[in-house]
């Protein structure tokens, strides 16, 4: 079974529990089902991009943010908004490449890109819609700015955001060229571990309080629907 590449969110899922990531990813027997935060989140990620890209008014229910996105327009550079990026990885090297390309290693989404050659840095946007930043995950935010620093290399340092709108905070990070490619090497065992899962097909559960009512991962014995199949 050949591995392909990642996003954050998915080896986040098998980080969580590989037996969950084979449902979604692999066997891909269980439908992706919008809920209502991820409808609401889905919204705002789009009134926030066209007020940044194109100048739109917000709807009346997301003018709350209308304070940081104006703070964030007024910072220097070139918006890119809802930017795709990619990394390959050649041997041991890594290299910028098209978000579509069949031998990309990584790939993401990020929601505002803001590029200023002449100061030679940029900035990352993530926009967070959870009511609190207490367990706010960076690595997402290190993989894009690892991706941009390859396809801007005149790019010397990143500040990367996690601006949660609804509970009025922001996680920030700061990157250097120097620890650009870092976050891969941080992610380097659990990868490992989700290549040695393709190459023999066994992607073992890790058993929790939520597997028998919640999970839906219905071919794990853990699970309280549990089917074979």
């Amino acid at each position: 079974m050949s591995v392909p590449s990642f996003t954050y969110s998915s080896l986040s899922r098998f980080i969580t529990c590989p037996k969950q990531y084979e449902a979604h990813h692999v066997l891909k027997y269980i439908p992706f089902a919008d809920t209502s935060a991820t409808l609401y989140g889905k919204d705002l990620h789009l009134a926030a991009e066209n007020y940044i890209g194109k100048g739109e008014a917000l709807p009346e229910r997301f003018i709350f943010v209308k304070k940081f996105l104006d703070t964030i327009n007024n910072i220097k550079g070139r918006k890119l908004c809802e930017y795709k990026l990619a990394v390959a990885k050649v041997g041991t090297e890594y290299e910028f490449c098209d978000y579509e390309a069949p031998n990309r290693y990584w790939r993401g989404i990020a929601d505002l890109v803001i590029v200023d050659a002449d100061a030679k840095k940029a900035y990352i946007v993530d926009y967070k819609t959870g009511k609190s930043a207490k367990y706010a995950d960076t690595k997402q935010l290190a993989l894009l700015a690892a991706a941009v620093f390859l396809e801007f290399p005149y790019v010397e340092a990143i500040k990367g955001m996690l601006l949660f709108v609804v509970a009025n905070e922001m996680v920030k990070e700061e990157y250097t060229y120097e620890n650009r490619l870092g976050i891969f090497d941080k992610l380097a065992p659990v990868l490992a571990q989700r290549s040695v899962a393709y190459e023999t097909g066994v992607f073992n559960p890790i058993p929790n309080g939520l597997c028998k009512k919640w999970c839906q991962a219905t071919r794990c014995i853990h699970n309280g629907n549990y089917k074979e199949g």
